[in-house]
């Protein structure tokens, strides 16, 4: 799957031409879709392009959002606060005039994008003549993956989405409306269905081909689909074929997991395939967006953990995971990092090196976190790359890091979840203690409602920073029958309440009130479960498309 991204996508920038007379041309240099796919290799060209849809190869198309869902949950601040913080404020801080915001503007566009090609590849592959109808069939399921997962992130984001479900022309969906997020979620199952009933499991794929969509991906996210629907039967019966096919397993080491030594390892369903280009962006982009302003390579410092996070984990004994998520200023060690010492000698150029370590009693051969320039003056270790792993050229798009998507601790714990959903509370319990057990915390022997409490408790803390935290707390019910949420935001909601409180707030995420602690305070649960339809589209659609409730 490496090759994926060597071979520079196709560009859906293809030219109709209609042939006037008979010195009509088509464009030279451009591809015509009447005269593609007219073998195996244009084909898988052009299923390419549908994998380089994932991100777009860029920092700004996907990347936002995926850190957005972030910013918008008790794990994460905006954090940079030397910039400007228009292009997130307006929805992480929840006041409600982010129908205009850039992020998911771009994310909604190239989510759509990312569709037509696999409309494209499904219709015309299908109408196709190869020698390899087994090969045929099989790119056809690569698209439909593809199309089920792009989908599956504007359901979960959006509400309500039109729904386009083949290659069409803009004249032919004007007046397109939004359809229901329970038809959506039924094109998606249907979707992932066939994918499966097609596609080699990974250890079928040649090494060439390592990272393309498998009958696990596809089974792993038909689960989660299910799942959020709150379908426990068919989530558990699906989630426990992928674990009883066994194509899976646990890294023994939790800091593996998001390790670049160990890209598509055992644990891992599906991931954004990247590698090292000095010339063309085939690299990843959020270790750079992400890390700290003040560091070797030097980062954006955008979507930074809170204290909330970091008491979560500390509040259950679970250091392991902690200091593979979470880097803090005043550290005298970095977990994984063999040259930790560049970063005290960065640190110590600092002009307010000294009267920081005076101020808090670090050591003084720490690392900063520049206090002043990053709200909670962490950042996230799962994205970091050690310093002799960075490639020549550090920078966005060139990052060797793949992205997780889906992984094996995930299929576990969702589940456990429907399992204690639906009584069968030993299988939970057996699922739960597989991820608790490999970074070395007890068994959970709790039945019923305390069983659901620890296992939503493992999710946060197994998964932090993986893009599961916002949808996880929208879509639980708490125990008073106000969705999770609604009680960690507001102006009463525990999360709120922690960080404009001096007595509790973290001290560094108190002190620097560049982005504000009350974060969440005006959140509104009959407004805030999804996020407001850009304004663009709706604008375009001369109506056709109506906003959410509650956004004006």
């Amino acid at each position: 799957m490496k090759q994926i991204h060597i071979i520079i996508a196709l560009i859906l920038s293809f030219t109709f031409v209609a042939c006037d007379d008979f010195l009509t041309e088509d464009a030279r240099g451009q591809e015509n879709l009447d005269t593609y796919f007219q073998n195996e290799a244009e084909a898988e060209s052009f299923i390419n392009g549908c994998y380089n849809a994932l991100t777009f190869n860029g920092w700004w198309q996907v990347n936002t959002v995926w850190l957005l869902s972030e910013m918008c949950s008790d794990d994460a601040w905006m954090g940079n606060t030397s910039q400007s913080q228009s292009d997130y404020i307006s929805l992480a801080h929840y006041q409600g005039t982010g129908q205009s915001n850039g992020a998911i503007s771009n994310f909604w566009q190239y989510r759509y994008k990312g569709i037509l090609r696999c409309n494209i590849a499904i219709e015309r592959i299908g109408q196709a003549t190869f020698k390899d109808e087994e090969k045929q069939a099989q790119m056809i399921a690569e698209a439909r993956f593809l199309r089920g997962l792009f989908y599956f992130e504007l359901v979960k984001n959006f509400g309500d989405v039109p729904l386009v479900t083949g290659f069409v022309m803009p004249e032919e969906i004007e007046g397109i409306e939004r359809s229901s997020a329970g038809d959506v979620y039924k094109f998606i199952e249907e979707d992932f269905k066939a994918a499966a009933g097609v596609l080699p499991q990974r250890d079928q794929y040649a090494a060439a081909d390592v990272g393309r969509a498998t009958r696990g991906a596809a089974l792993g996210f038909l689960g989660k689909i299910y799942l959020y629907q709150e379908k426990w039967q068919e989530a558990r019966s699906v989630l426990k074929t992928v674990i009883d096919e066994g194509k899976y397993r646990l890294m023994d080491n939790f800091g593996d997991v998001w390790s670049v030594e160990h890209n598509n390892n055992e644990e891992s369903l599906f991931e954004v395939q990247f590698k090292y280009d000095g010339t063309y962006a085939l690299g990843g982009s959020l270790t750079v967006v992400t890390g700290a302003r003040n560091g070797p390579g030097d980062g954006w410092s955008w979507c930074q953990p809170t204290s909330d996070l970091e008491n979560a984990y500390l509040a259950a004994g679970d250091t392991e995971r902690l200091r593979w998520t979470i880097i803090k200023t005043g550290c005298t060690e970095i977990a994984g990092e063999d040259n930790f010492g560049v970063f005290v000698e960065n640190s110590k150029k600092m002009a307010s090196y000294s009267d920081y370590i005076e101020k808090y009693g670090w050591d003084e051969n720490c690392y900063i976190i520049d206090p002043k320039d990053h709200k909670p003056a962490r950042i996230i270790r799962k994205y970091f790359v050690p310093v002799k792993d960075r490639p020549e050229v550090y920078n966005t798009d060139k990052i060797p890091l793949d992205h997780r998507l889906l992984r094996y601790a995930d299929v576990l714990l969702m589940y456990a979840e429907a399992s204690n959903e639906l009584g069968a509370d030993a299988e939970a319990q057996e699922a739960l203690n597989e991820v608790r057990n490999r970074v070395h915390l007890g068994d959970v022997t709790s039945t019923g409602k305390n069983l659901q409490k620890a296992i939503r408790a493992e999710r946060r803390l197994e998964l932090a920073f993986e893009q599961n935290r916002l949808y996880d707390i929208r879509r639980w019910t708490d125990d008073n029958g106000k969705k999770v949420i609604s009680n960690l935001m507001g102006p009463n909601g525990s999360f709120v309440l922690y960080n404009t409180n001096e007595a509790t707030a973290d001290i560094y995420e108190w002190e620097n009130q560049k982005e504000s602690s009350d974060k969440g305070i005006s959140f509104n649960e009959n407004r805030d479960l999804v996020f407001p339809i850009p304004l663009y589209e709706i604008t375009m659609s001369n109506g056709s498309i109506v906003q959410n409730p509650g956004w004006n």
